[in-house]
């Protein structure tokens, strides 16, 4: 049944994200799964609607009870090829978030926007619920959208036109003390320089290999996107994160993203972005056993620092 709790917003009629909560005391996880699989129309209709919504109070009790819960929406796979972030494989379809350290934030961001093909839904699951912190709020593509083209028409429009150039250099292997530490062997899921090359042109991309490492060069591509589901346009981007986030030994954030002629982003107007993002957002403190389902198209994500303990684990699916 659906719930509401602090933090949420109200857009349109529609609370975000919607929350659902078990109507009996005697759910268990297979009962849980059975009750996806048979309100699956029902479910996809409300995150179409809402964008994303957090199941709460469920019985998804470890890492293989969440795989089961993924599994019994019926959506295909999405492999983690082209993305920064450093992650493990736990069980099945289910690997970490984000692993870069505690005191890190992570910028808002849709999943792999800073690559041709990505995810069209993400799943996040709360295994150990943190000591303070750690929240991993949301916002609606759209909305951030219609803000920033109200205050920003020019650059906008310019971000239309153009597009975005993401650039980031790998290292050989991954780097867990940077939020972009993926390495190039983890990103392109190879050891073979020849592979890695060739699925990175698959997604476009160029890459320069260095004497530590490779250089990938993506796009122009675009940075705001139509939703033809919705019927609206969206704020598909990675430009606030690189900007303010992808900085490490390796990397200039300044230099992670450019205008699509390569020009530089203005400052100003990308800390006010930022301001827009965080104003807009929604940030639910995590329990355990919460299941936040999120749809990729209509919603960005962040995360928070945090004291651990937290263990977020995530699944990526088309």
């Amino acid at each position: 049944m659906e719930i509401q709790i602090p933090h949420q917003k109200h857009y349109h009629g529609s609370y975000f994200p919607l929350v659902l909560s078990p109507s009996s005391a005697s759910f268990t996880n297979s009962s849980f799964t059975r009750a996806i699989k048979a309100q699956k129309p029902l479910l996809d209709s409300l995150i179409l609607k809402s964008g994303a919504v957090l199941f709460r109070g469920f019985p998804v009790d470890a890492a293989s009870d969440f795989n089961d819960v993924v599994e019994s929406f019926g959506f295909e796979e999405f492999p983690y090829v082209g993305g920064a972030a450093p992650r493990t494989r736990v069980v099945g379809r289910v690997f970490t978030a984000n692993e870069s350290p505690p005191d890190q934030k992570i910028p808002f961001h849709h999943e792999l926007a800073q690559v041709p093909e990505f995810p069209a839904k993400l799943f996040f699951y709360c295994e150990v619920e943190p000591t303070s912190g750690g929240e991993t709020p949301i916002v609606l593509s759209h909305v951030v959208y219609e803000k920033v083209k109200v205050k920003y028409p020019e650059f906008v429009q310019r971000l239309e036109e153009q597009g975005l150039i993401y650039t980031r250099i790998l290292g050989e292997d991954d780097d867990p003390s940077s939020p972009i530490g993926r390495g190039w062997k983890s990103t392109f899921l190879t050891d073979d320089k020849r592979i890695a090359e060739e699925r990175a042109a698959k997604l476009g991309m160029k890459v320069e290999w260095l004497n530590d490492g490779v250089k990938t060069v993506m796009g122009p591509i675009p940075a705001i996107k139509y939703d033809e589901v919705r019927q609206r346009k969206i704020w598909f981007n990675s430009m606030v994160a690189a900007y303010t986030g992808w900085e490490d030994a390796r990397n200039d954030p300044v230099k992670a993203v450019t205008f699509g002629d390569g020009t530089p982003l203005p400052a100003d107007i990308i800390y006010d972005c930022l301001r827009i993002l965080e104003e807009e957002s929604v940030a639910i403190p995590w329990q355990k056993g919460d299941v936040l389902l999120i749809d990729n198209w209509a919603v960005l994500h962040s995360r928070r620092p945090f004291l651990p303990p937290r263990r977020v684990l995530a699944s990526l699916c088309r």
